[in-house]
């Protein structure tokens, strides 16, 4: 009697230790269908991902969450949504788009920027941008005879400003009083650079500038050194423009090699 009384204790314990194993395996029975706890971990994850931390408070609401899908889960199979040929087509879908990203993941993961380049990427665009910075105005008109009368008037004592906004064609700046506010002269067409460099501070153009845009009547306002921001504190948005470059590249060797028909 003894010996059958230790023997069903011990197979209580077992079944205890058991039952205890399974429960840490689990955050819940549903329906009598275990619910694991490593979707509780995976949705932990992406939550992870998006940058919010996974709070003691979260977890609940994670164990609460996976719960309820389950739920609806097992009504949705009971009703037999998942042989649907909708359902089979956007997990399909989904399929692919999870698998591309792991793609591009992964390839990113093995192909990082270096500092290098970073720094080689920075160098182009102070080359492209330093220098002298010009703060000019301009009134484009469509008639090289426009402008003509106007530089006169201008140099009769006319105003610029309110000439420019009277008859510049050029909506952008013409409200403005002609003024294309402070700018590395790289960044216009290359009649209106070769014109604005060759004037000084405060100096207008003698004869008008043709360009595809029309002709332009140019006033130099200031001119200083161009500051630029420091490697540091552009780096993130250097490295973020250059994943995204080699990623574009990547994809489109893998869309050239392919094999189309």
């Amino acid at each position: 009697m003894k010996k059958q009384f230790l023997m069903a204790t011990a197979v209580a314990a077992l079944m205890a230790v058991s039952a205890q194993g399974a429960f840490a395996q689990n955050v819940a029975i549903v329906n009598g269908k275990a619910v694991p706890k490593t979707r509780v971990d995976a949705l932990a994850q992406q939550v992870a991902k998006s940058g919010r931390p996974v709070t003691p408070e979260m977890e609940g609401q994670l164990r609460e969450e996976v719960i309820a899908r389950e739920v609806f889960m097992q009504e949705a199979e009971k009703r037999g949504l998942s042989a649907s040929d909708d359902f089979k087509a956007q997990m399909e879908l989904a399929r692919q788009s999870i698998l591309i990203r792991e793609l591009f993941a992964d390839y990113q993961k093995k192909n990082p920027v270096t500092d290098a380049e970073l720094k080689a990427e920075y160098d182009k665009f102070a080359a492209a941008n330093g220098g002298k910075e010009y703060k000019a105005r301009h009134i484009l008109v469509e008639k090289e005879a426009d402008a003509k009368a106007i530089i006169a008037s201008l140099k009769k004592g006319g105003k610029f400003e309110e000439i420019a906004k009277k008859q510049s064609k050029d909506p952008g700046s013409g409200a403005k009083g002609g003024d294309l506010d402070w700018a590395n002269p790289s960044s216009y067409v290359p009649e209106f650079t070769e014109a604005l460099l060759k004037l000084n501070k405060g100096q207008l153009s003698d004869t008008p500038v043709k360009s595809q845009f029309g002709y332009h009547v140019i006033r130099v306002d200031d001119i200083r050194m161009a500051e630029l921001p420091a490697f540091e504190q552009v780096k993130p948005q250097i490295s973020q423009q250059m994943q995204q470059q080699k990623l574009a590249a990547f994809q489109e060797e893998l869309r050239s090699k392919a094999k189309v028909e």
